[in-house]
């Protein structure tokens, strides 16, 4: 990893408030921009939230006035030759696309906080997560037609089938900014509130997603991640369907509908 500081600021910040993990970026300053120890730090965030059964859901948000600028551009340049040569000359990026899918197919169910804008690679960081609640002073645009960067597959795979061929094709290939409401319609915003709402609506989706079945969310999640992407098993889906029928979550899940209770899940 590099030992250069590029950005103000500090790694991304991890906690666990009950069943909920949260990651927070923290380089207000730059509007949060993405550097590689970013990159690496998130993955190695991600893998911790898979191996750790405690967490049942997980947000992902900013500090200050916007979600992510995105990746370090400067960063990007240097690497590829495009920028004076330094240090980062000839090295490879971090591997940005990798992160993505990781997020996507995290165990848990996955939301991004926006707390404000959200631009370039940060954009595919927050639709690799099931739900994106934002507010509506929130805006976002994809440069890569005006940097000259043709996007990584997987991006493309993500956005077309998130939010349809269409919206893709606007934003990519015409580097156009949009705001809240059109976020909305498009499907990129699956949450959209007044600023002085969004930690409540936060809150209240992640106490819902916690409070499910986590066996059973789990496996509908990758189930809907593969449909989405045409690319579903589904001979394993049906044999989580089978498990779940034999589970004591189901057994649990029945009795609290009867007696009129909420359920109390425990994975099993």
């Amino acid at each position: 990893m590099d030992t250069k500081t590029r950005e103000p600021g500090m790694a991304p910040l991890y906690e666990v408030h009950g069943a909920c993990a949260w990651i927070t970026l923290r380089r207000p300053a730059v509007l949060n921009r993405l550097q590689a120890s970013d990159v690496s730090d998130l993955r190695e965030l991600f893998a911790r939230i898979d191996e750790d059964r405690s967490v049942r859901a997980l947000v992902i948000t900013g500090e200050g006035r916007a979600f992510s600028s995105g990746y370090d551009l400067d960063d990007l340049g240097e690497r590829s030759g495009a920028l004076p040569p330094g240090q980062l000359a000839g090295k490879a990026p971090p591997d940005f696309s990798a992160m993505t899918v990781e997020l996507e197919q995290l165990r848990v169910p996955t939301i991004c906080r926006l707390n404000g804008s959200v631009y370039g690679g940060a954009t595919d960081l927050a639709l690799s997560c099931d739900f994106r609640v934002g507010t509506t002073a929130c805006e976002m645009f994809m440069p890569a037609s005006r940097l000259g960067l043709h996007y990584y597959t997987q991006g493309l795979i993500r956005w077309s089938s998130r939010l349809g061929i269409n919206a893709a094709k606007k934003l990519f290939l015409t580097g156009a900014t949009i705001k809240a409401d059109e976020m909305a319609r498009i499907g990129f915003i699956t949450d959209l509130v007044a600023p002085d709402e969004l930690d409540a609506a936060v809150t209240r989706l992640a106490d819902t997603l916690c409070a499910q079945a986590p066996r059973a969310l789990e496996g509908m999640k990758r189930a809907l991640n593969e449909i989405a992407r045409g690319e579903l098993d589904e001979k394993a889906s049906d044999a989580r369907h089978v498990a779940s029928l034999g589970s004591r979550d189901l057994r649990e899940g029945m009795a609290a509908w009867h007696e009129k209770r909420k359920p109390v899940f425990t994975g099993e």
